[in-house]
């Protein structure tokens, strides 16, 4: 995702980037809570590839949750393909999540629809649909396990089919600050349009006690894409790297 488990959608992009929303939003008339989330990040990654050709992006989110567990929200990022190609990202999605507090590991189940938007580049928009399943304390206080998948009928507006199937486990070592992130997902693609692949992250996250909701983390993160022929630079954007990121909640 560094994700509750109430947005368990943005497990979908936690692979790519590090986004978080506040546990505690401030309270709102009609049952309604607002939290949100700014970042900076060496390398925006979605789903193991480059989205910037490896370069810095800013990132902001925007969630407003009702207390029957429906959520609505907005989510942006530079972004860079190369040439003549979009330079902005911008995701609205809807969904709802329920847990069910009365089973082991409280488990989170959250269904929902992702919009996925290029300003001035509108050919490559597509819908995406998720569902996702989420456990916390499974096996250490404060842990947390997420399963997700998502499917697209129209990927990148090709109109081709698509799965992502995403698997995430977070930790945090103690009271120390520090935690783990670990996540690995699938992309499978309809015949004909791309080669199917795996992708991972694995990294180290700290939560700054002196500055309430503000977090680094420091995460290796890759896929295992045929890169035979490609440029040194585009072998970059989607081999394992280090990606460096700042998130601050609110």
């Amino acid at each position: 995702m560094k994700f509750t488990l109430k947005a368990l959608s943005l497990a979908l992009v936690a692979s790519a980037s590090t986004v978080t929303f506040a546990d505690e939003a401030p309270s709102l008339p009609l049952g309604l809570e607002f939290s949100g989330s700014t970042a900076m990040t060496t390398d925006y990654r979605f789903r193991g590839l480059t989205q910037t050709l490896s370069d810095p992006a800013v990132q902001v989110g925007f969630q407003l949750d009702h207390s029957t567990g429906l959520y609505a929200g907005v989510w942006g990022s530079n972004v860079d393909f190369g040439g003549d190609s979009a330079h902005l990202e911008v995701d609205p999605y809807i969904g709802y999540a329920k847990t069910f507090e009365n089973l082991p590991g409280a488990p989170t189940l959250d269904v929902g629809v992702w919009y996925y938007g290029y300003p001035g580049y509108s050919e490559t928009n597509f819908i995406e649909y998720y569902a996702g399943l989420g456990f916390e304390g499974l096996v250490a206080e404060g842990d947390s396990l997420s399963t997700s998948v998502a499917y697209s009928s129209d990927w990148l507006g090709a109109g081709y089919n698509s799965w992502y199937y995403g698997l995430g486990y977070t930790m945090p070592f103690g009271s120390s600050g520090f935690g783990g992130v670990v996540s690995v997902g699938y992309s499978d693609f309809e015949k004909n349009y791309s080669e199917n692949y795996w992708d991972w992250k694995a990294g180290v996250s700290y939560e700054f006690k002196s500055i309430e909701g503000f977090g680094a983390e420091l995460a290796a993160v890759g896929s295992d894409v045929d890169t035979s022929g490609w440029s040194h630079r585009a072998k970059r954007g989607v081999e394992t790297g280090a990606v460096f990121t700042l998130t601050k909640s609110f």
